[in-house]
């Protein structure tokens, strides 16, 4: 049936129910509109009302396969009502006590329980509930640090705390998991575009602070004008934010970008020939209102499969890449460890992959951004890995070098063997191997924590960095297993 294929299309496959297996354990099993049908002709008044309800069922499918909201969304309600009376109607179909009808009958019931609990499924799943979470933490921030302030007539402070709370959020977004469901991928990603929209205004906020404007009106008559524009853009911005955010119960995208566009035609209408300084003034007004317009097409955002399913995505493929020839490398690197053999150093490959990697085009994807920032820090181990081992090689101690100094020498020589074990460690945070690498990285550390500098300078610089070594180390074991997905 339509429904069962759209689902299959749409993620993950959807089993409206048992099927009924006429055949025999070893017969294949048929999806129950592609079995045998009774011998009542079409035209039966049961059979023509079972058509016309799997009809409206195979026109709410894909909104049920690509819904991404909650229980209390209203077209959450309006699905679960229109399915619910569907299933009233399939019930009502008069049989006639007829088995081939109650089959029939049956089959239609189930698909249209299945929608039902796919639905509920997707609403109520765990990792939806975190979105949200998320989300509304993204909003309670934004609302205290940005859009109150602004209504209270205050005047909103940008500060790099701010910046790195927005960053966090979206940090955490992208590592909630879908497991390959379309509406939880869907969630994450309109989240996702919001809170980044959100940190692109602020951050030009920021850049416009730097600016020695609004100009004085003395300078032009034309001067005025633009300050006043400046004024309106910047209750504009704070408007936006709180658009993005869910936070404007009366205001429209659609009625901002109007009022976005009268302030462009008001600027394109004055006349600033002959003056450099003020077309520049007015062109750097038009450019943020233009910014702040680009956020205002996000009512559709998210509707568009391509835009949140990443497998296809050419950045993705590329970063992908990258990884297998990271894998390549690490794994030659370890081979040749394992057998004392120090030439093998392919450095400038590893450096090669860095600067690949730092031209992929994220779009600012976060979760592309995250993809390669997870791929930095695979090549930045294995770099990292190989300069220590060079190190302790080379290292030639004197007769007069301080104890604290050896301590830490020996403490990096033992994180050097645990870090060989990391990188070739492919397993899960269950696996008793994975808790025992944990554990003497943890060893590690707190013995660096146990060596007295007393008060040498070159001891208290070389456990700083070890203790930086050792931490790095752990934070590379936690991204290998915490199963993320783009």
């Amino acid at each position: 049936m339509a429904v069962r294929w759209l689902c299959s299309l749409f993620g993950k496959p959807f089993d409206g129910g048992k099927r009924m297996d006429h055949g025999g354990p070893q017969q294949q099993q048929q999806h129950p509109m592609e079995q045998q049908q009774p011998a009542y002709h079409p035209q039966h008044p049961a059979m023509m009302r079972l058509y016309e309800i799997q009809k409206e069922v195979a026109s709410l499918g894909p909104q049920v396969c690509t819904f991404s909201g909650l229980q209390n969304d209203r077209d959450y309600k309006r699905l679960e009502r229109e399915l619910t009376r569907l299933l009233l109607d399939v019930d009502q179909v008069d049989t006639e006590g007829k088995p081939e009808l109650q089959g029939a009958r049956k089959r239609a019931a189930q698909e249209v329980e299945g929608l039902l609990r796919y639905l509920e499924e997707n609403a109520t799943h765990p990792s939806r509930l975190a979105i949200e979470q998320l989300s509304y933490e993204a909003r309670q921030l934004v609302d205290e640090r940005v859009v109150a302030p602004q209504r209270a007539g205050g005047v909103t402070e940008i500060n790099d705390e701010l910046v790195d709370a927005l960053q966090q959020l979206v940090l955490r977004l992208t590592q909630v998991k879908t497991e390959g469901r379309v509406p939880l991928r869907k969630a994450r990603y309109r989240a996702l575009t919001r809170l980044c929209a959100v940190q692109d205004v602020i951050e030009g906020r920021t850049q416009q602070q730097t600016l020695s404007l609004p100009l004085s009106g003395d300078t032009h008559e034309a001067v005025n004008c633009i300050n006043q524009v400046m004024v309106k853009v910047s209750v504009a911005r704070s408007q936006l934010v709180a658009l993005l955010m869910g936070l404007s119960g009366r205001d429209s995208c659609a009625h901002l970008s109007r009022i976005l566009t009268e302030m462009q035609v008001e600027l394109d209408a004055l006349d600033v020939s002959g003056n450099a300084v003020i077309r520049n003034y007015r062109k750097q007004v038009v450019e943020e209102i233009n910014g702040l317009l680009k956020h205002l097409d996000l009512e559709g955002e998210g509707d568009d499969t391509r835009r949140y399913d990443l497998a296809q995505n050419n950045s993705i493929r590329e970063i992908e890449g990258v990884r297998a020839h990271i894998s390549h490398l690490r794994e030659g690197v370890l081979r040749h460890c394992v057998m004392g053999d120090l030439s093998f150093r392919p450095k400038a490959e590893l450096q090669g992959l860095l600067t690949q990697l730092d031209q992929v085009d994220t779009a600012k994807n976060p979760c592309i951004r995250e993809a390669r920032r997870r791929a930095v820090v695979e090549v930045q181990a294995v770099i990292t890995f190989l300069d220590l081992r060079e190190a302790l090689a080379r290292r030639q101690p004197g007769p007069n070098e301080h104890p604290s100094h050896r301590a830490v020498w020996q403490v990096l020589g033992s994180l050097s063997e645990l870090q060989a074990q990391v990188l070739g460690f492919d397993g899960k945070r269950v696996d008793k191997s994975y808790m025992i690498l944990e554990e003497l990285l943890t060893k590690q550390l707190l013995a660096l924590d146990a060596v007295d500098p007393q008060g040498d300078e070159t001891t208290k610089v070389a456990r700083k960095q070890a203790v930086k070594f050792a931490q790095n180390i752990l934070n590379y074991l936690d991204m290998k297993t915490d199963e993320w997905e783009y």
